[in-house]
């Protein structure tokens, strides 16, 4: 049997990937492992590092054992020499390619899933490319709309891993408002419902919705989205047969004894959630990009750029989002 074949982004080449990449190619995950990145950049990563490193050019064809070290590698060039700590905007064109490769690759079933470091959004902006994400990214060029969830170990109902997923991802806090709207919400919670069913194997999934306002709007004098919006689309779920509760107040939803209820949280906006899931499992927390055609897992943090050359980086949640992916691809 062929081992389920990953492809690996090393996401910004001044930042922590390269070294966390090598890092994972250095453990003995049974997995195909192929890097989509500059081989020179991985190498002096790795030297970096005190890591041993074996890298392959990568043919296509399926493997059944990896050794420790292993690594196979699709050549992408860096546009600039990278220094570590430093940022340098004529990258971006190099980061998106290894994005693109990955996602092409996933779609067509070259790859079981994508594993992907953390990129610097500002960079890739100040070289005059419109960027806000990888979920935003694998969304569009897969045309499909998708929700951003992370996972962190326990916490959630029957013991089982903390879910958060998101209404709505990197937008500046007041344009949260305007962006929830019904459609949107009934659209975010089938595609959270269905693919926690299909990926996660939770046959009948529990799923607590946030409130916008303080107090989930306290009847509406702290706001109207939840009349409006929210309860509307919760209410839609719900006839449809989904088991769906809200909205809920944000302050007492991820208190454990209502966590335990529950599979996973529906945050309506990035820092109304993420902060919480961050304290419970940063360093372990995993991102997945629901909704695409293939799986894509990746890491809780950024760039890190001032650990980046030190050899210092700790890669635990990239070996989390790996192990998930590897995990996922098997079911």
């Amino acid at each position: 049997m062929s081992l389920p074949r990953l492809a690996l982004t090393a996401g910004e080449p001044a930042g922590i990937g390269p070294e966390l990449v090598a890092r994972l190619a250095a453990s003995d995950l049974p997995a195909d492992l192929v890097a989509i990145a500059d081989p020179a950049l991985l190498a002096q990563a790795a030297r970096a590092a005190g890591i041993e490193l074996s890298l392959r050019s990568y043919d296509g064809a399926p493997v059944t054992a990896r050794a420790r070290g292993e690594l196979r590698v699709v050549a992408t060039t860096l546009s600039a020499a990278a220094t570590p700590g430093r940022l340098d905007p004529r990258n971006a064109p190099y980061v998106l390619a290894t994005l693109a490769r990955a996602a092409d690759g996933a779609g067509s079933g070259e790859f079981a899933a994508i594993v992907t470091a953390p990129v610097h959004k500002g960079v890739i902006n100040d070289a005059g490319i419109p960027f806000t994400g990888h979920t935003e990214f694998f969304a569009a060029r897969a045309g499909r709309d998708v929700v951003m969830m992370l996972t962190a170990p326990g916490g959630a109902r029957n013991g089982g891993d903390l879910r958060v997923a998101l209404a709505t991802t990197h937008l500046p806090l007041a344009a949260v408002p305007a962006a929830i709207t019904r459609a949107g919400l009934v659209q975010t919670l089938r595609i959270l419902c269905d693919d926690l069913i299909a990926h996660f194997r939770i046959a009948a999934p529990r799923i607590a919705v946030l409130g916008l306002n303080p107090h989930a709007g306290e009847g509406g004098h702290l706001g109207r989205e939840e009349i409006d919006v929210i309860a509307p689309a919760i209410g839609q779920l719900r006839a449809a047969g989904f088991d769906v509760q809200g909205p809920i107040p944000a302050d007492t939803a991820f208190v454990p004894t209502q966590l335990q209820r529950y599979d996973a949280v529906l945050a309506m906006y990035h820092d109304q959630g993420l902060p919480v899931l961050k304290h419970a499992g940063f360093g372990h927390a995993v991102n997945v990009t629901l909704g695409l055609p293939y799986l894509r897992t990746s890491v809780d943090h950024g760039t890190a750029l001032d650990l980046a050359g030190t050899g210092r980086a700790d890669p635990g949640s990239l070996f989390a989002a790996a192990r998930l992916a590897l995990a996922l691809a098997r079911s």
